[in-house]
């Protein structure tokens, strides 16, 4: 029996691609991955041979398909109850912080695109940006303060939560965004975690640069 497949985009760039892959590795899947690079010639039609959305991760698992990164999440959460936190309060609270970090943040996605090589980067922070990290901000500072217990991701150990929030670290890591305590300490456990770390130097070997996603001076 062949093994699961995720298809996935740049290592560098693509946000979603990065909570799909932590999801799946945190659940000790063993997969294989096609990396389709964006935004070259051809790679609509790549991505579309793999999924009707065309879109990026693509998890496929024997006859199932999967083409949502919360819906993967949700797959392997029936085969991996603990990607969500035990108790049931928590579990509605994780996927409610992460239901917001899929459908939200727009303008901060939109002017501090993922870019894990960049160091460095100033951006204008307009209102809109600055209520987006005020937010994030705050749901890390409340979630570490009160699981600070039981462990140190989001609920203690990790979830789907931690996934989804993934590429945010990085973003406040390239854009210089910082608060001293959770915040900071939140951002450095996922910089740590050592399948983060394979992430980063899959990406630092890539040599695909789209120029869109390479803003700040």
């Amino acid at each position: 029996m062949s093994k699961p497949l995720l298809v996935i985009g740049n290592k560098n760039y693509s946000s979603w691609s990065l909570r799909a892959w932590l999801m799946l590795k945190h659940a000790g899947v063993d997969f294989d991955e096609l990396r389709i690079p964006l935004f070259v010639e051809g790679y609509k039609e790549k991505l579309l041979s793999c999924s009707p959305a065309g879109k990026v991760p693509v998890y496929r698992d024997g006859d199932a398909l999967v083409w949502d990164t919360l819906a993967i999440g949700e797959y392997l959460y029936e085969t991996h109850p603990l990607l969500w936190p035990v108790q049931r309060e928590a579990r509605a609270r994780a996927r409610s912080v992460s239901a917001e970090m899929h459908s939200g943040f727009v303008t901060m996605r939109k002017l501090m695109p993922m870019n894990i090589r960049a160091r460095g980067r100033k951006v204008e922070i307009s209102a809109w940006l600055e209520a987006d990290i005020a937010r994030i901000k705050t749901i890390w500072r409340e979630l570490r303060t009160q699981y600070a217990g039981e462990g140190p991701w989001l609920f203690g150990s990790y979830s789907i939560a931690d996934a989804m929030f993934a590429p945010v670290a990085f973003r406040f890591l390239t854009y210089g965004v910082s608060e001293p305590g959770a915040v900071d300490e939140y951002v450095q456990t996922v910089a740590r975690d050592p399948l983060v770390q394979a992430w980063v130097r899959d990406s630092e070997s890539e040599q695909e640069v789209v120029d869109s996603f390479e803003v700040g001076a």
